[in-house]
């Protein structure tokens, strides 16, 4: 009996460790992405565009959905990617233009649509003899699977959109220029050639409406601002003209939108503007995007974010979670918009859309340590939360190391890795590059584990983004170079997410909305500096209840607003935030 009893307690010990093996074994699939997003992006083709050095560059994202999958065409890429889920997208190499269409890049703010089971795709271009490509089968080009479904699209125009209404009928609008307006036509599905002239849909009104001025932070007269960027969704039997301003180079390019009961309207401006908007945090930018539905049929908006340091047409891409509350406003939430986010199909039961996972930025501002230094690209300029800045290794060899401090051990779940673009050799798009490297730990700084080993790497993983199966708990946290794709080993954001083990910041004092009275689409905005936090988010919107926009800050306790409409009231609330969480909000305040 006894020796009955041993074998059964050897044989569930057998089991249990086999079991755990096998659990081991299993990779654990990442519930979270963050932006901006890892794809492999091209290097800029277009050689009066790299004065200041050569980098990658996308931006103006179709992204659609397709047979279940996501797909996502940008500019110059020499191709497009697809996902199944969003956690990992697979590149296609394609040609689209013909060769009397090709100088240096490829297909520019290109359109994508979905009719009769293909997907569409074309560029912009003001030629008449520009092709409209279909497929039926995208995930891979092999065999050509791409044709002409007609040789030459006589609407073929700058940033263009198309948009299948529930009728079966098709409609083209496009635009970009800071003089004339955007524009929409209806489209013959059977021929696929415009019906009827152009129509004039919507133009800017800057003295108006703040967030379209020009400039940095909306405050440069350099130039007219621009409108560009069309795209159009159905919500509730209502149509939503989104569109872009004022400029893609800047931290306050973001989307607006118009609401009208027809395709080609009339359309009217809805008073919560804009609907995408980012212009603090470490990615900025939240620009000439596109609108699309998950598989649950929950909305996101995917959108361009700038870099602006090689050239001012650097650029990226991210995703935010999107959407149209109870009274059909329309809104994407960026707060946090370049923190860890769920993926799509990741959210459990109960957790709202858009809910991030709660992990915290740990090392904003500590104390690093570098291998080298290449002249002014100083260590700290890795965890300044600035794309813009980098710092650089003097070589791009294998061995050159980066090192965080947080300060105390605290829980890591994820980490980002941003790398900059410097010396780069490449151009155009560019295969079988790769970046491999190895992340350790310590609590001591003395001993050191190896957490993610990506030492035998065969990706293109620009802004890699990893999370650990299992968080871990470290001060120290070290990234070794074995391979970058070219130049030097540069890091414009070492970024540690996850949670400290102290208290969040209490809520912010004194804080006031000072709206100017000789330019009333401004407001100051000033706080008491709260010791205990790292930076705070400022929320704002024309409904103390509809507070859909919102700016990060860090290291100051005033923000410059000047996003807003001239003749309406506007509402503020703000919140500080730190490696261990965030504050209640403030109550909402009002500048008349």
């Amino acid at each position: 009996m006894r020796l009955a009893l041993l074998y059964c307690l050897m044989f569930v010990g057998v089991a249990r460790t086999l079991v755990a093996a096998e659990e081991a074994a299993t990779p654990i699939e990442p519930q979270t992405y963050c932006n901006p997003l890892n794809l492999d992006y091209g290097y800029c083709p277009i050689p009066n565009f790299v004065e200041q050095g050569k980098h990658r560059a996308t931006a103006d994202p179709a992204l659609v959905t397709f047979q279940g999958d996501y797909y996502l065409f940008s500019t110059n890429q020499w191709g497009y990617w697809w996902s199944p889920d969003m956690r990992v997208w697979n590149f296609v190499p394609r040609k689209f233009l013909k060769p009397q269409h090709q100088v240096y890049d490829e297909l520019c703010a290109p359109a994508a649509f979905v009719m009769d089971d293909q997907l569409y795709v074309i560029g912009s271009t003001h030629t008449p003899d520009f092709p409209l490509w279909r497929s039926a089968a995208p995930r891979s080009d092999d065999g050509d699977r791409w044709e002409e479904a007609v040789s030459a699209f006589a609407g073929a125009a700058w940033d263009p959109a198309f948009f299948l209404n529930d009728d079966g009928r098709l409609y083209l609008y496009h635009g970009s220029s800071n003089d004339l307006p955007l524009y929409g036509q209806e489209v013959d599905r059977n021929t696929l050639q415009p019906i009827g002239p152009k129509q004039e849909l919507i133009r800017l009104n800057a003295a108006l409406h703040g967030w379209e001025r020009f400039g940095e932070a909306n405050d440069n007269t350099f130039l007219p601002p621009f409108i560009e960027g069309a795209w159009m969704t159905k919500h509730g039997g209502r149509y939503y003209l989104q569109y872009a301003a004022p400029g893609t180079e800047f931290s306050g390019y973001a989307d607006g939108v118009y609401v009208g009961e027809h395709p080609l309207g009339p359309f009217e401006y809805q008073p919560h503007n804009p609907i995408c908007f980012k212009p603090g945090g470490f990615a900025r930018g939240a620009g000439h995007g596109s609108t699309f539905q998950d598989k649950r049929g929950d909305y996101w908006r995917c959108a361009t974010i700038v870099v602006g340091v090689k050239n001012n047409f650097e650029r990226r891409l991210g995703i935010w979670p999107a959407g149209f509350d109870a009274d059909g406003v329309m809104y994407c939430d960026t707060a946090y918009g370049d923190y860890p986010q769920r993926l799509p199909d990741a959210s459990p039961s109960g957790v709202t859309h858009g809910e991030t996972m709660g992990w915290m930025l740990l090392n904003y501002a500590k104390p690093v340590v570098a291998s080298s230094t290449l002249g002014g690209f100083a260590p700290n300029l890795a965890v300044d939360e600035d794309i813009k800045t980098y710092w650089s290794a003097a070589t791009g060899g294998p061995g050159e190391q980066f090192t965080s401090d947080l300060g105390d051990l605290s829980t890591i779940h994820a980490i980002q890795i941003n790398y900059a673009d410097q010396d780069a050799e490449l151009m155009g798009k560019v295969a079988d590059v790769s970046h491999q490297y190895v992340i350790s730990t310590s609590s001591d700084g003395q001993a050191w584990n190896v957490i993610i080993d990506k030492s035998d790497n065969q990706r293109d993983v620009p802004h890699d983004y990893v999370e650990l199966p299992k968080p871990v708990e470290a001060r120290y946290v070290r990234i070794e170079n074995r391979r970058v794709p070219t130049g030097k080993f540069a890091l414009s954001g070492f970024r540690i997410f996850g949670r400290g083990h102290g208290a969040p910041p209490q809520p912010v004092q004194n804080f006031i909305a000072l709206r100017g009275y000789s330019e009333p689409r401004n407001a100051w905005l000033k706080w008491r500096q709260s010791p205990d936090a790292t930076g705070y988010v400022v929320r704002s919107g024309v409904d103390p209840s509809k507070l859909y926009n919102s700016a990060m800050v860090y290291g100051a306790n005033e923000y410059y607003f000047r996003a807003m409409d001239r003749d309406v009231p506007y509402y503020f609330q703000i919140e500080a935030f730190n490696e261990n969480g965030v504050s209640p909000r403030t109550a909402p305040i009002v500048a008349e």
